[in-house]
């Protein structure tokens, strides 16, 4: 890792004027103010895709308003992107000594203590991802290798053009993929059981 990019107090508004091969933290992720959205992965900055597709939308939606509906009442917690998860490499680590913080589509926290204004400080339980062409290269190696370094229980990722979703589970620290689902199956989960999802719910809108 290079050296930490040295941060000015004032807000950045100009995402030219960074430097690609910096190391930034958290903080300064925090002063960063532009109009198009980032992640931070190791220190390293990485654009995220532009408005999402309909199709995208649609999609995490449903699986989000299933996952919702699902959990009221219910000790977990479900959110959507915009919502920061930062992955500290210790638990007490300051903003400064933070290099990575991401938005996943759809993410499950079942420890309440992970959870302060800022979002969620450390692994959530469950984790979606929707792939696009922007994105799929960083969800299926960066983010597949954070989340599992980090023990997210669940990575879910949703291939929209192929109308598939694969689960992964995290087994003695490795993913292992559970299989990859199409419209006609009904999707559960480890992680939240008595969950399930009807994928042509999901996929409907798709051809």
């Amino acid at each position: 890792m290079s050296a930490p990019y040295q941060h000015k107090e004032s807000k950045i508004d100009d995402i030219s004027v960074l430097e690609p091969e910096a190391t930034y933290s958290y903080a300064d992720y925090l002063r960063w103010s532009f109009e198009e959205r980032v992640e931070l992965i190791k220190g390293k900055m990485f654009r995220m895709s532009p408005t999402p597709r309909r199709g995208h939308q649609e999609i995490g939606g449903d699986i989000f308003g299933a996952m919702h509906s699902f959990l009221k009442s219910k000790s977990c917690k479900v959110y959507h992107a915009p919502f920061d998860v930062r992955f500290p490499n210790q638990p007490d680590d300051t903003n400064a000594q933070t290099f990575t913080v991401v938005q996943p589509d759809i993410c499950v926290i079942c420890d309440h203590s992970r959870l302060d204004d800022a979002g969620c400080k450390g692994a959530p339980d469950l984790i979606v991802e929707i792939l696009s062409p922007s994105t799929a290269s960083k969800d299926l190696n960066e983010k597949y290798q954070l989340y599992e370094e980090h023990g997210v229980q669940e990575y879910w990722v949703v291939y929209p053009g192929e109308a598939v979703l694969e689960i992964y589970e995290l087994q003695d620290g490795k993913y292992v993929s559970k299989g990859k689902f199409v419209k006609e199956d009904v999707v559960t989960s480890k992680v939240l059981p008595g969950l399930e999802i009807k994928l042509s719910e999901v996929f409907e809108e798709i051809n």
